[in-house]
């Protein structure tokens, strides 16, 4: 090693010595003492090591964090965005659950209580209850604003005769014959918003009605009908009540008794009347 370049010895004048001491380097490790320098320096990890060691760290701390924040706990976030619906589709908030001599009532005050209840009381007004004296005159207790219902159970009275009754094949208080059953009913088909303020509101209910009696013996078989049954409500007591109502015949579509409207008037009341959540 003496006659290394480097180290001396082998590079002429000035060359011969290392640090001045013209001895041969020898290092003893950890040697506090030694002339030709500190003590070496403990290795440090490479660069790549702490590169891999780094990520490793960075991607359990990820998984960790996305195992947290997806927990079964953590409900969906919500939308305020209204779910995209068909324009035929029913549509509508839950139904009440309050009834008044089987009548549903607590109707909100909004345009679409009133439209819910014009369907419900379609239904009630078309049932089979109308053709016995006792339930007709509760149901229109329950329907009608009082004023409206003492003013208007007289001429019912009149109209349900036991002549008329009797066209249908029922006796005086409107039961049918012995293995007979009469059937009545008004199935709303969909609700027109005619007028509307927080107090009054015109209601149009597009239904086809079921009557007639079903048994072997019936001349009088049961036979489809297509109205409409136009309501003028009013808010009274909490609840929408009825002050007025009219029928018209139709639209009705083929085949039925009544005569077939155009296509287009079909159309047009497809699009006009909108479905709704529930009838009763």
């Amino acid at each position: 090693m003496s006659s290394d370049d480097q180290y001396g010895g082998g590079g002429g004048a000035g060359h011969g010595e290392v640090g001045g001491t013209g001895q041969t380097r020898t290092r003893f490790p950890e040697s506090s003492s030694d002339p030709y320098g500190a003590p070496r320096r403990t290795p440090r990890p490479s660069r790549g090591l702490i590169a891999v060691v780094g990520v490793v760290v960075l991607l359990i701390a990820a998984i960790a964090f996305a195992n947290q924040s997806h927990t079964p706990q953590d409900p969906p976030p919500a939308s305020d965005k209204p779910a995209a619906t068909n324009p035929t589709a029913a549509t509508g908030v839950p139904p009440v659950d309050t009834k008044s001599t089987g009548i549903p009532k607590g109707f909100p005050q909004n345009e679409q209580g009133a439209q819910s209840a014009a369907a419900n009381y379609a239904v009630a007004l078309g049932s089979d209850g109308m053709f016995r004296k006792n339930t007709r005159h509760a149901l229109m207790d329950g329907i009608y604003t009082p004023e409206t219902a003492a003013r208007l159970k007289g001429p019912q009275d009149e109209a349900y005769s036991p002549a008329f009754l009797a066209k249908l094949g029922l006796d005086a208080n409107g039961n049918p014959p012995q293995g007979s059953t009469f059937v009545t009913r008004a199935v709303p088909v969909g609700t027109r918003l005619d007028g509307y303020s927080p107090t009054n509101a015109k209601v149009a209910v597009w239904y086809t009605g079921l009557i007639g009696m079903s048994g072997a013996k019936s001349t009088d078989p049961v036979r489809t009908t297509w109205k409409t049954w136009s309501f003028e409500l009013t808010w009274a007591g909490g609840d929408w009540k009825v002050v007025a109502d009219s029928q018209q015949d139709g639209p009705a579509p083929v085949p039925g008794d009544a005569v077939a409207s155009p296509s287009d008037d079909i159309s047009k009341a497809i699009k006009e009347f909108g479905g709704f959540t529930y009838a009763r």
